[in-house]
């Protein structure tokens, strides 16, 4: 194994979007350091974007062996077993098989008039309000939220209790251990009642397809059911009710991109492709991979056993990828991005994401054509304490 003294990671304490200023000097001249994180053993950190693609897709490196091992991560807890991010093929493709038929290009597009409705009904509720407005509360949440409780068949009168879980879920240093274990116990009942529900009163809705593929065609466990349904949920609104206001907060601060696509709203699906590529979700790296054999990566011998981290923030900014990387460009020809991911583990939810970001930006654009941030820096306060970035309230204004 090796020893090389590790650097603590991250390097520097992430401030509002931007990213890491010692990813351009890693990619130029260490692109494989070594780091270690809050919790759990050291690892590689790869940072350019041909290196993190390997380490996403491919198979030589495992998720699943980092149940045996103490995983370099931001989060106290690891890694559990049952979870489909923490499979490898053939049990990661027998669950991921269950769920794709809900999120195909064409079934999400089905879905997009609801969507532009729900948007549209928010938007209405803020200039019934009159400005300002907490884009967060008033649109960003709602939105995503709305959708995975109708597509998954959780009752949206419960979003409160399940939101809250969800950040214990991915807290960092917001919630103590024993919060985080008690939210995840609370979490996992709740479905637990949902699943029973439905094996009562099946309904047309992706928690009762589980439950029949798990009764009916003895695909699943009922831990793997349980907790394949709390990654929906939790996946299936936190990051893009992040990205809404993160997208909104870029625009409204690069206002020669904001005016070029207010100008040609037709720009809205490559401008949510490359705001993808330029925001930074996480504030770490993503998920950690085992080497299964010695591999040569980035100049670099990772040895059989070893963790290494795809840093996507730092891949997505990589000059040898994207042409000018650190310049917002809505026009960019180059979607390929790797902000959902890369390899068997590429986000599932993807196609609905891209959906409910396109819908998002194009209503709020046509709806509110003057938005601007209300208070400037001061009306957006930024989460601390959780593994995702993103503003927990954007005060923002318009002509009434």
């Amino acid at each position: 194994m090796t020893t090389a003294e590790p650097r603590n990671y991250p390097f520097s304490t992430p401030e509002r979007l931007e990213v890491e200023p010692m990813f351009a000097e890693l990619r130029a001249n260490q692109p494989l350091s070594r780091v270690r994180l809050p919790y759990g053993e050291p690892g590689w950190l790869a940072t350019r974007y041909e290196d993190v693609k390997v380490v996403l897709g491919d198979p030589r490196f495992s998720r699943a062996a980092s149940l045996e091992h103490d995983e370099p991560r931001m989060r106290p807890q690891p890694s559990l077993p049952g979870s489909i991010l923490s499979m490898d093929p053939p049990d990661h493709s027998r669950l991921r098989r269950l769920v794709t038929k809900a999120f195909t290009v064409r079934r999400i597009e089905q879905l997009r008039p609801r969507v532009r409705q729900i948007a549209d009904e928010l938007v209405d509720g803020m200039l019934a309000a009159g400005p300002p407005a907490d884009l967060v509360e008033a649109f960003a949440l709602p939105v995503p939220v709305t959708v995975i409780c109708e597509l998954l068949g959780v009752p949206y009168a419960d979003r409160g209790d399940f939101r809250y879980w969800s950040d214990a879920f991915l807290s960092t240093t917001r919630f103590p251990p024993e919060e985080v274990a008690d939210c995840a116990g609370k979490m996992h009942a709740y479905l637990e009642g949902l699943i029973a529900q439905r094996r009562a009163e099946p309904r047309d809705d992706l928690l009762s397809g589980l439950v029949a593929a798990r009764d009916n065609e003895d695909r699943l466990s009922e831990e793997e059911l349980v907790r394949l349904a709390m990654a929906l949920l939790i996946a299936g609104h936190e990051t893009t009710a992040s990205q809404i206001p993160n997208f909104v907060y870029t625009l409204l601060t690069h206002p020669d991109q904001l005016a070029m696509l207010r100008a040609d709203l037709s720009l809205v699906p490559k401008a949510v492709e490359e705001l993808m590529r330029f925001v930074p979700l996480g504030i770490g790296a993503g998920i950690a991979r085992y080497a299964t054999e010695d591999i040569e990566l980035g100049g670099v011998l990772v040895r059989a056993g070893e963790a290494v981290l795809p840093a996507l923030a730092s891949a997505n900014r990589d000059e040898s990828a994207f042409p000018d990387a650190d310049v917002l460009d809505l026009r960019r020809e180059d979607t390929s991005h790797i902000g959902f991911g890369h390899g068997v583990h590429h986000c599932l939810g993807a196609p609905l994401a891209r959906m409910e970001l396109q819908v998002a930006l194009d209503t709020l654009l046509r709806r509110l054509p003057d938005l601007r941030l209300a208070d400037g820096e001061s009306g957006v306060d930024w989460k601390e304490g959780l593994s995702t970035r993103g503003p927990e309230r954007l005060l923002v204004t318009w002509e009434q």
